[in-house]
């Protein structure tokens, strides 16, 4: 489902409980993360609602290398040349996307909440587990990116090792990818949290990262499973520190 303009030029995609964005300048467009490996056609359906083509994107980036994420990267690499950018420390994550770090044991989500359920089952049918490893990538080492709406890399880690944020200063607005978001996927919950340890490698450092985020006082914070935020970063930093880990 697309959402025009959830910020200044910054459209967002939902497929299945995940968040991808298209940001559009003069220059053509970034695609900020890549979904499920199922997301191919919705991506082709957004860009087509936008008037816009598969041709017109200069680049990908990528907020973390976890599986949901990962879903159309190298397709989109392989099949037109669309450069992929990802942490230094998450480049491993992009080779082997299912074998990452978490502080709890999958398990115990698996057999204690039952209101994740539903979101289990639709990353089950969209293959979210299942991602083709990105054969190349381009190693992001500096705070600015040379790409289509010119966001500066806010380095929030925690989430994974090498968990980056996107800020577009001119636009108001984040880019939060799984740093915080506004919908578990592994509890069901709703409103500002960090994500449940079975995805979070280091719940302590994650939450020491949301001071980047509130630093920028961007008015919208938009995250990779859930609502989009406009209530300002401060406050969801906020309530995320006060919500703890999970």
């Amino acid at each position: 489902m697309l959402r025009r303009n959830v910020a200044d030029g910054i459209h967002r995609v939902e497929h299945a409980h995940t968040n991808w964005f298209i940001v559009e300048d003069d220059d053509g467009l970034t695609v900020v993360d890549a979904g499920l490996p199922t997301s191919w056609e919705p991506l082709r359906q957004a860009l087509a609602d936008l008037g816009r083509r598969l041709q017109d994107v200069e680049a990908l980036v990528l907020t973390h290398g976890h599986f949901d994420h990962l879903g159309f990267a190298e397709r989109m690499r392989s099949e037109l040349g669309v450069p992929v950018l990802v942490h230094d420390n998450d480049v491993p994550l992009t080779r082997h996307p299912r074998q990452y770090g978490r502080s709890r044991p999958l398990s115990w989500y698996l057999a204690t909440q039952l209101r994740a359920a539903p979101l289990v089952a639709g990353f089950v049918r969209n293959r979210a587990w299942w991602p083709k490893p990105v054969e190349e990538v381009h190693r992001i080492r500096d705070t600015e990116l040379v790409v289509p709406g010119g966001p500066r890399v806010l380095y929030t880690p925690g989430h994974t090792l090498g968990h980056c944020a996107f800020h577009f200063p001119e636009r108001d607005a984040v880019i939060a990818g799984d740093a915080v978001v506004t919908l578990n996927p592994y509890r069901g919950t709703t409103g500002p949290q960090i994500v449940s340890g079975a995805a979070t490698v280091d719940p302590e450092r994650a939450l020491e990262s949301l001071d980047a985020i509130a630093e920028t006082s961007a008015r919208t914070v938009l995250v990779g499973h859930g609502d989009d935020w406009t209530a300002g970063a401060e406050r969801l930093v906020e309530l995320a520190r006060r919500h703890g880990p999970s």
